[in-house]
């Protein structure tokens, strides 16, 4: 996961401060919405709300935001949507596998977005299925390093069931079944140990490394996938060097 996590992990600081910071936002609201309504308000008894909101808060979306995203989906508030989630699967430049999860309120919208996405940056739609099982369902925590070392959050996490711990530079990804998540996070919160997000995604189970050029494509179809405000997540099963990600940085 090295290259592409390390991607990943640049590309969110980014767009927490350019111009992408509102359509981050958007995408952050909806989520708590979605989690609200599924297993309601209360946060000690929903970890998804719990997560969504932590995430909104590292990101600096406003408290009052966060607060009326809850009540909506809870029903407490009128403007609630009735999202539902799509999957989309494809393959980009390179013969890289994309799975495009969707959050929408409006089924033809988002399936045309993904469409002229994908074919207008080199990609192509591919059937439900074909893509899929190239990856796994797992639980994603990142935890920022400051002081910590890797044996100091594999110690925290272990016996939570977390699978492998990974350096990011800046930060570690911890990894694990999708199903041991909250209590991976748990025991972070236990051991005092800070983290910036905890999400179930999906990851790769092989990955097409790619070059400079290859890099730079696959992103381009990232970006403006990423553009429609039904998009939430785009997972894709490339790797990509440090020393390729320092030339596509410059």
């Amino acid at each position: 996961m090295s290259g592409h996590s390390k991607w990943a992990t640049t590309k969110h600081k980014k767009a927490v401060i350019d111009a992408k910071r509102g359509k981050l936002f958007a995408k952050m609201i909806k989520n708590i919405e979605v989690a609200a309504r599924t297993g309601g308000a209360d946060v000690s008894g929903n970890p998804t709300l719990f997560d969504a909101i932590q995430k909104a808060k590292k990101s600096s979306v406003p408290n009052k935001n966060i607060d009326s995203a809850v009540k909506r989906g809870a029903g407490l508030e009128a403007g609630g949507a009735d999202y539902e989630t799509i999957m989309y699967e494809g393959y980009g430049p390179n013969g890289v596998a994309v799975l495009i999860e969707c959050l929408t309120d409006n089924r033809n919208r988002a399936a045309s977005d993904v469409r002229v996405a994908m074919t207008r940056n080199g990609g192509s739609m591919a059937d439900p299925g074909s893509v899929s099982y190239l990856f796994n369902r797992k639980g994603v925590v990142i935890v920022p390093k400051g002081e910590l070392g890797e044996d100091d959050v594999l110690g925290a996490v272990l016996d939570a069931g977390a699978e492998e711990v990974n350096d990011l530079g800046e930060s570690f990804e911890v990894l694990s079944e999708a199903t041991d998540l909250v209590a991976v996070r748990t025991a972070l919160q236990d051991a005092g140990i800070d983290y910036d997000s905890a999400d179930a995604n999906f990851v790769p189970t092989m990955q097409v490394e790619l070059d400079e050029e290859g890099a730079r494509k696959i992103f381009k179809l990232i970006d403006a996938l990423e553009d429609s405000d039904d998009v939430q997540n785009v997972f894709a099963n490339f790797d990509v060097s440090d020393e390729v990600m320092e030339k596509v940085d410059a």
